[in-house]
């Protein structure tokens, strides 16, 4: 998909590819929110990483990382960045390997 305009477009084209699961933080642990199952970081990996600047409003910036586990598990976990950000989302993901490193651009949606 070419960088999508919106959270909503690219949240749609990740379920599309099989990225069906709620991923979230709980106790400061990366779970399947549907199941909970505890997804440790050496066993996942950041497929995708789409980033989105609110040019006109501060609560519009967010971040949804595509993770997959190597039992197969896919899913979409979803934090806001900046000051909103969630620090237990940032710690979690300190551990765990992206694909590929990010390249940031500014005002658009971004998959690196």
């Amino acid at each position: 998909m070419p960088d999508a305009l919106s959270m909503t477009q690219v949240l749609d084209d990740l379920k599309a590819r099989g990225f069906t699961a709620n991923i979230g933080v709980v106790d400061e642990q990366l779970r399947v929110l549907d199941s909970g199952k505890i997804l440790q970081p050496e066993e996942i990996v950041v497929r995708e990483v789409h980033r989105f600047e609110g040019v006109s409003d501060p609560d519009e910036m967010s971040v949804a990382y595509a993770i997959e586990s190597h039992d197969g598990i896919r899913g979409v976990l979803v934090d806001a960045f900046g000051v909103y950000a969630d620090p237990a989302v940032g710690q979690l993901l300190k551990n765990v390997a992206q694909e590929r490193p990010n390249r940031p651009r500014r005002g658009r949606a971004l998959r690196v």
